[in-house]
């Protein structure tokens, strides 16, 4: 089958990777342009751009997928069906309708639940046990087309937005290359999604990752889990931002979560409980309803550290408050 790859993070990357590898002929690739990045800001091809050009698989790169010229380009490559993981624009009719199979998308949540850019962060951030892939036929409507096949896949309670978009890449991969099959032979029948069961996960920045120390310290853990490495779940100590990673209800692995979740009642939400120079213990910190523990901090213009290496050379006292 004739495959035009639409994607552009890490998390596309396992898809078209598995797509050459089960034979498929990947007639090109469109990706977002490079865009600057790192410290010096320099331009950065996109995760796929990089594995197309090592694949020898045409790279288009448009600011935007429409237009004249654009649509030439795709009729000129002639593929059989589209597929899309990530690739980070809205697609017009024209453009998702021009395959004989149409274009199929690969969602990392089970549908109707968490329809949106964000649906990984969401499903931590929420306290979901169970989440998934879903191999979804696309329409004009965000993320609400029939879904060919679903995935699902338990959420580990200590994994983080980052661990379990890891594994739900892989898990799309293998998704999507069964459904082609499926879908060649016409053996599958799409299933219609129910719209009033719908739920969202929108695009998470900087507002929506500042902790909120009011909330209990499983909702503290779980938004912290959530934010992970981007945006990174942040708040503020001494009017200087700083981000906070590898919570936990307990100050060891092994330890009853509620036993050791208690935080001193005369204790604020957000002052700090525990803060031992070696860090054996990490960070303890109130919330509204309970300690959470952190294992790692990004202080601000550095790099992430252990808590151990970053209270070595801070000096912290118990009784500060984070705000």
């Amino acid at each position: 089958m004739k495959v035009l790859f639409w994607g552009t993070p890490d998390f596309a990357v396992p898809t078209l990777r598995a797509l050459s590898e089960e034979g498929h002929h990947v007639v090109g690739v469109v990706t977002q342009p490079d865009r600057p990045a790192g410290r010096g800001r320099a331009l950065r091809p996109s995760p796929v751009k990089e594995l197309a050009r090592a694949e020898g698989i045409d790279v288009l790169t448009p600011e935007r997928p429409r237009g004249d010229d654009f649509m030439a380009e795709l009729r000129r490559l002639n593929p059989d069906v589209s597929v899309v993981v990530a690739y980070g624009h809205l697609l017009r009719p024209e453009v998702l309708e021009l395959p004989p199979h149409g274009s199929i998308n690969v969602h990392a949540s089970l549908l109707p639940e968490l329809r949106g850019a964000a649906p990984i962060h969401w499903a931590i951030a929420r306290g979901h046990d169970v989440t998934g892939v879903s191999i979804m036929q696309m329409t004009e409507g965000m993320d609400a087309g029939p879904v060919l096949h679903r995935v699902e896949v338990p959420i580990d309670e200590h994994e983080s937005s980052t661990e379990l978009a890891l594994r739900l890449a892989e898990v799309g991969a293998q998704a999507l290359v069964q459904t082609l099959v499926l879908l060649e032979n016409g053996l599958i029948e799409p299933e219609p999604q129910d719209h009033d069961a719908a739920t969202f996960a929108p695009k998470v920045g900087r507002d929506v990752a500042r902790i909120d120390w009011t909330r209990s310290a499983r909702e503290v853990k779980d938004h912290v889990r959530a934010m992970d490495e981007v945006p990174g779940a942040w708040t503020e100590l001494e009017g200087e931002p700083i981000k906070l990673f590898r919570p936990r209800l307990a100050p060891h692995d092994g330890v009853d979560d509620v036993a050791m979740a208690e935080a001193p009642a005369a204790a604020q939400p957000g002052s700090i409980i525990d803060a031992l120079a070696g860090g054996e213990r990490g960070l303890g910190v109130a919330t509204g309803e309970g300690t959470v523990w952190f294992g790692e901090v990004q202080p601000p213009g550095k790099r992430r550290m252990s808590v151990a290496a970053w209270l070595a050379g801070r000096g912290l006292q118990v009784g500060a408050r984070f705000q």
